[in-house]
């Protein structure tokens, strides 16, 4: 018992999964700090976003911040301490806690939640979510810690889904695979590997739990390419009040499609099965063009690229192009994972790299070196001349660690980061070029430090008239002149990158990209969807310096939420909406979500799954309100 309990709470601290690094100059100066989390990203024949020694032991689990030693853990674990004192952990699967704080991955929400769970199976979920119904205990499931807004947060009552990792089956005929909710998104593509298949799209980050990444509608890039929530096609769902349902489109699509988006307030999700495609290798090339080359060249690039995505670096005339295609045929479902990697190795080595049996791009060392020299020379000597410490100080930086430390020189300084930008710009050009690789090896990234984040959706018209409206038209890219325009009026301090990406729509009512029938604004069924979002990084542990920079970042949002977003139709994506604290505004971003979701049916939904709302919490009660008898549950 003593060791369980032990290993439950050192799973905390596991889920934490922050990698703390501080490079030290000569004289003392710290350059930067930051918690990270790392994933891939775009290069000349390497990845370039893995380039630093300490990206590349990256932990695998993210942010519960714990006021206890590992050592103090396995000392309270082993001798175990008054129950009563430390909070009796009672209820199946329940890990005693007493003050600690579960902390998202940018430390930007933080939860004291009285009762943590930590589930093994299936039967320890049905026993908690009955056991909170009974005591109308607030129980949200937390996931991989990664979403910006904290959605999986609550100071009642939380439960991971870590120890509910496993794939349960692969079909290669049908190219379905049914996996636990907790499994995480590289462990499902390492287990498809072996069968020749692949998910059909990926996000940006590779560690997101599978029922997190489903459930909020995450997305990759790609304008024939739906968000993921489309690649579920059966469901397993465990409720308060309607029992286990096992759902599919089949046998109830209305609620099916809800769930698949239902933000974690319909049901615990436990398994999923998912709708994979044979995996092909992919071509990455990345090239910087000027904003009206962008504008010119849009719409023929976004209907002859499979994937394609813009980073777009304010006051520079400076966009950054990522376009992903096929680099040959599909593979044959079952393939032996052996063939996958000898073909990669060949694929890579016609590029002048080579593949690693992990799955890294890696060119020759000597030529790795000297080309990152190349590259990184502008943020490096921009930082040297800055901060006044000697080359060698800043040698082992990557490139996105530079960047966070000539930020936090002066995050808030429309000049400073203006040259910052412009030296990131020099960058990407230097690092033009070509590589080769699957799809969870290419269409991941870096996504930068902490930070605060807002991402919108926008429908930018139906793909079947891109290339007679869009030319004319090119609503995407209007919005990101009337973005940058509003930055350079307001003179925001605007970090770079802007991301743009896109996808088709999703059928999932709740999706930020919904369209079609059941769909609340009725939009065509073959909607593309663009996808941007702005960001500041926080790149201190300076408390009063993350304010500055939150404060600002709230005006910035403001800004493109009141500008911008009723413009164009935009909506929120679930796991960067923040509730805001001017109540004018909050009024019209509920209004907006009414009219972009139907809510209505949802709570209905909700009211009928989970009548007192056992699985909300502060930020889905203030945006979605409370369904059935949800006042009853305690706060």
């Amino acid at each position: 018992m003593a060791c369980r309990q032990a290993a439950s709470r050192l799973l905390l601290l596991r889920q934490a999964g922050q990698y703390f690094a501080t490079q030290q100059c000569s004289g003392g100066r710290a350059l930067a700090w930051r918690p990270r989390y790392f994933s891939t990203g775009p290069g000349q024949g390497i990845d370039i976003e893995a380039e630093s020694p300490l990206r590349r032991k990256f932990s695998k689990f993210l942010v519960t911040a714990l006021p206890l030693s590992i050592a103090g853990v396995l000392a309270w674990g082993f001798y175990e301490p008054d129950e009563q004192q430390f909070g009796a952990a009672s209820s199946p699967r329940q890990v005693a806690v007493s003050g600690e704080s579960v902390v998202n991955w940018s430390a930007t929400h933080t939860a004291q939640p009285r009762f943590y769970y930590q589930p093994e199976n299936q039967d320890d979920v049905v026993a908690i979510v009955a056991d909170c119904a009974r005591a109308k205990r607030r129980l949200r499931v937390l996931g991989s810690g990664l979403s910006p807004n904290g959605v999986g947060f609550s100071d009642q009552g939380m439960m991971s889904m870590a120890l509910l990792d496993r794939v349960l089956w692969v079909d290669p005929d049908s190219m379905r695979v049914r996996v636990e909710a907790g499994c995480r998104v590289q462990q499902v593509a390492d287990e498809l590997k072996r069968y020749g298949l692949s998910l059909q799209n990926y996000a940006s980050i590779r560690e997101q739990q599978i029922g997190g990444f489903t459930q909020v509608s995450a997305h990759g890039t790609g304008a024939t390419i739906p968000p993921v929530d489309e690649q579920v096609v059966a469901m397993k769902l465990v409720t308060p009040a309607g029992g286990t349902l096992e759902l599919n489109a089949e046998d109830d699509p209305e609620l099916f499609k809800m769930a698949r988006v239902g933000l974690g307030c319909l049901g615990v999700v436990t398994e999923l099965t998912l709708q994979a495609v044979p995996a092909q290798k992919l071509q990455e090339k990345t090239f910087v063009a000027s904003a009206k080359e962008v504008a010119r060249n849009h719409a023929s690039w976004l209907r002859s690229n499979k994937h394609m995505r813009y980073m777009w670096l304010p006051y520079t005339d400076s966009v950054v192009v990522v376009q992903v295609n096929p680099a040959g045929p599909p593979a044959k479902p079952a393939a032996p994972l052996q063939r996958f990697v000898a073909e990669a190795d060949a694929a890579a080595g016609a590029t002048g790299a080579s593949m690693s049996a992990y799955g890294d791009v890696v060119e020759e060392e000597a030529v790795n070196e000297r080309t990152r020299a190349h590259r990184l020379e502008p943020l490096r000597n921009l930082l040297v001349s800055a901060a006044n410490v000697p080359a060698e100080a800043v040698a082992e930086l990557s490139a996105f660690e530079l960047r966070d430390a000539l930020l936090v020189l002066d995050p808030l300084s429309k000049a400073w980061v203006e040259q910052v930008n412009q030296a990131e710009a020099e960058f990407w050009k230097r690092s033009s070029g070509k590589r080769v690789g699957y799809a969870d090896q290419i269409l991941g990234f870096d996504c930068g430090g902490q930070q605060w984040v807002l991402e919108v959706a926008l429908p930018v018209g139906s793909y079947s008239s891109a290339t007679s409206s869009w030319r004319s038209k090119n609503i995407d890219i209007k919005y990101m002149q009337d973005l940058l325009r509003n930055i350079e009026a307001a003179e925001v301090p605007a970090h770079s990158p802007i991301e743009q990406r896109w996808t088709a729509s999703s059928s999932s009512p709740m999706s930020p990209a919904a369209a079609g029938p059941g769909s609340q604004r009725r939009l065509p069924a073959d909607t593309v969807h663009s996808w941007v979002g702005i960001i500041m990084y926080l790149p201190t542990e300076d408390p009063q310096q993350r304010q500055a920079i939150t404060d600002r970042f709230r005006q910035y949002a403001g800004m493109v939420q009141d500008q911008l977003m009723p413009q164009y139709g935009a909506s929120w994506h679930w796991a960067k909406i923040e509730v805001p604290e001017d109540a004018q505004r909050l009024a019209a971003m509920r209004a907006a979500l009414a009219e972009h979701f139907p809510l209505q049916r949802f709570n209905e939904y909700r009211a009928k799954l989970d009548p007192d709302s056992i699985l909300g919490n502060k930020l889905l009660d203030t945006l979605l309100g409370q369904p059935g008898q949800a006042s009853a549950v305690r706060a």
